[in-house]
């Protein structure tokens, strides 16, 4: 009977997932190590499981051979890669120093033409500018301050719960107790008084 075809997602079973990572694994470094000894390959093999242990082969040598191996093969392409995606970031950040800086030195202005310390008036367009970032800052200032206020909100809310909780497990136990020590009295037919023990054996 032919087997059905695997789907290839996620098993959510974790149970079976850890099963079938064990038996692919066993079988991936069991096809590593026949290629290397029929086609006379350098294999080397890195695997980490989800709990993040470590599972490696190496077909010939060690693996540090084999990663020197192939920094060796790809050393010549490295250094333009990198030195290009280093000019981006020095590019990038030298930006955001500079705009950095300008909205330094215009609310400086603005703070000092506010005082009236300030050597000239400003501009039409610095006024424009120093309204616009002031805008932007008290937005980010209140949705900061928005935030901070849902979080001690929910905060109260779940002391409160845990409050009620334990409040209404008091309670409970109180009326448990109150119910014990509330117990009717026994009560009898007998139309004459109980004798008391010490009477009975006095001479």
């Amino acid at each position: 009977m032919a087997r059905g075809k695997v789907q290839l997602k996620r098993i959510v079973n974790p149970v079976h997932r850890q099963v079938t990572f064990c038996k692919r694994r066993a079988g991936l470094l069991k096809k590593a190590k026949e290629l290397s000894v029929l086609c006379d390959a350098d294999i080397g093999v890195i695997v980490f499981s989800p709990q993040g242990k470590l599972y490696e082969l190496a077909t010939k040598g060690t693996m540090q051979g084999l990663i020197e191996k192939y920094m060796k093969c790809t050393s010549g392409f490295l250094p333009a890669e990198c030195d290009s995606v280093t000019q981006k970031h020095l590019l990038k950040s030298k930006d955001e120093v500079n705009m950095m800086t300008h909205e330094i030195k215009l609310l400086e202005k603005g703070l000092w033409s506010i005082f009236g310390g300030a050597e000239g008036a400003m501009t039409l367009d610095e006024l424009h500018a120093l309204e616009k970032h002031l805008e932007s800052w008290i937005y980010q200032i209140r949705a900061t301050k928005m935030k901070i206020m849902f979080q001690e909100i929910q905060v109260l809310k779940n002391k409160e719960g845990v409050l009620r909780a334990a409040n209404n497990y008091l309670q409970q136990k109180v009326e448990e107790q109150h119910g014990f020590y509330n117990v009717e009295p026994l009560t009898t037919n007998i139309p004459y008084t109980l004798t008391i023990p010490n009477e009975i054996y006095q001479y």
